[in-house]
């Protein structure tokens, strides 16, 4: 798939994997809108790359979905949607009483998975009738594997993969001409992985890969450790288990 003279959405475009992001494919010729709930740091973006479109918006909220659309297509639609905006809650020890485990859930189920739901959902007929369209999505390396110190975000991460994986075989079938890629990162060198003792890829490398990954319309994108963990828990879970969850991860859960 062909990057150049693309306009591309990305959700979460204004720090970390998504202004990464948008400074490659601005390289690759493509134009570029990006949207968050941080009015600061689109500012910001906007001012490294002047070039971008930058839009506050929340699209975990169904009317700031819709008002987002609307802006959309009143630029003249767009030719991929990349879902990457995500959040992760501090440490949920689910071995302990918390009042606010339930309502960390609900927010990390609704921001990495419902609202992408929603904006495929809002979107889908839009990419359909352009030439060539895409949806990505990004996954996680807990997708396969999840962490004992973020199961309620492993678990939205998992749904989103299932989700992904049924959205592209239903737009097969389908024949359509909408490619569905999933991007699955290890642990990113950005502000979500901050107090996080473990190795780290930068986020150039990961975009990179994706890049890269999107003109061979290769749509399974493992990126660095992910690749090792898929093979793991594949054939050898307890090991991919231990790997993801060290001895000392045991030791912050009983603190």
């Amino acid at each position: 798939m062909n990057l150049k003279g693309k306009t591309i959405l990305i959700t979460g475009g204004a720090s970390g994997i998504g202004l990464e992001s948008a400074k490659q494919f601005l390289e690759q010729g493509a134009k570029v809108i990006v949207t968050g709930r941080n009015k600061e740091k689109l500012d910001q973006a906007k001012k490294f790359y002047p070039q971008i479109i930058a839009v506050q918006n929340d699209v975990s909220n169904p009317d700031d979905a819709q008002e987002l659309y609307n802006f959309v297509e009143s630029l003249g639609g767009i030719d991929i949607l990349y879902n990457n905006a995500g959040v992760s809650n501090p440490t949920a020890n689910l071995a302990k009483k918390n009042d606010k485990i339930t309502e960390m859930a609900a927010y990390e189920m609704d921001i990495n998975y419902i609202s992408i739901v929603r904006l495929n959902n809002l979107f889908l007929k839009m990419l359909q009738g352009r030439p060539e369209a895409a949806i990505i999505n990004t996954t996680s390396i807990l997708s396969y594997v999840p962490s004992n110190l973020a199961p309620t975000y492993s678990a939205t991460k998992a749904a989103l993969r299932f989700y992904t994986a049924s959205l592209r075989n239903h737009l097969e079938v389908a024949k359509s001409n909408v490619k569905v890629f999933e991007l699955l990162p290890p642990l990113v060198a950005t502000e979500m992985a901050k107090g996080i003792d473990s190795k780290t890829i930068s986020p150039e490398t990961l975009v990179k890969a994706l890049v890269s990954s999107i003109h061979k319309n290769n749509y399974t994108i493992r990126v660095g450790d992910t690749k090792v963990i898929y093979f793991l828990s594949r054939f050898f879970p307890k090991t991919a288990y231990k790997l993801i969850n060290p001895l000392k991860n045991s030791f912050k859960l009983t603190a």
